[in-house]
């Protein structure tokens, strides 16, 4: 995961599937005002429980938009050819819930069921998924949803390792009940994103097993 070379940085192509930069011009009280905005797909996210092991299940990957702000915060950013000795990949390495952008015309618990698949190794049936909630992921830039929901599954569920599919390199990742307390309680630095922290909160208040 960690045995990345050859970063460069370079201006967006008009082409991207994932992002689309525009600018948006309005008047508020009188007063002009331009605001830069990414259009986005929307995301599903998924708190999965394994009751055989008793463990929450996340995933661990390579994310270049983290990487990047590490770097650009010891003034790098600018850099044709990131040194990555010296800002080495694992700055960006995310610990993060199963999740997936919707970019297929399926219900979302069906595109959340085929994350989990794909990136767990858990097949289940849709029905066995549950909607947490829906909330705005981006509201600076994107203003895009993302829908969380949650699962339990077992070890019979587990059809094969994981990892994601085409070309993602993911690592499955299950923590024990004191872990990830833990993580929470004592303001650990978690390289996640705000939806992981909601949803691990999420489970500790609401579905976390009686001792």
């Amino acid at each position: 995961m960690e045995n990345i070379s050859n970063i460069r940085y370079g201006a967006l192509p008009s082409n991207s599937p994932y992002i689309k930069p525009f600018r948006m011009r309005y008047v508020q009280d009188g007063i002009t005002k331009d605001a830069d905005l990414l259009k986005v797909h929307d995301s599903v996210c998924i708190i999965i429980y394994n009751r055989t092991t008793k463990k929450l299940i996340f995933v661990r990957q390579f994310r270049p938009a983290v990487y990047y702000a590490a770097v650009s915060e010891n003034g790098s950013e600018t850099d044709d050819n990131v040194n990555s000795t010296k800002y080495p990949p694992k700055l960006a390495i995310t610990l993060e819930l199963c999740a997936g952008i919707v970019d297929k015309d399926l219900p979302l618990k069906e595109i959340a069921r085929e994350e989990i698949l794909e990136e767990c190794g858990f097949n289940i049936s849709s029905d066995r998924i549950e909607e947490v909630m829906t909330y705005r992921s981006g509201v600076d830039t994107t203003g895009a949803t993302q829908t969380m929901f949650y699962c339990e599954v077992t070890d019979d569920d587990r059809v094969t390792a994981g990892g994601g599919i085409d070309d993602e390199i993911i690592e499955v990742i299950e923590l024990p009940m004191d872990e990830v307390e833990h993580m929470v309680k004592t303001g650990a630095n978690v390289v996640s994103p705000p939806s992981f922290l909601l949803g691990v909160l999420w489970f500790l208040s609401n579905k976390k097993p009686q001792q």
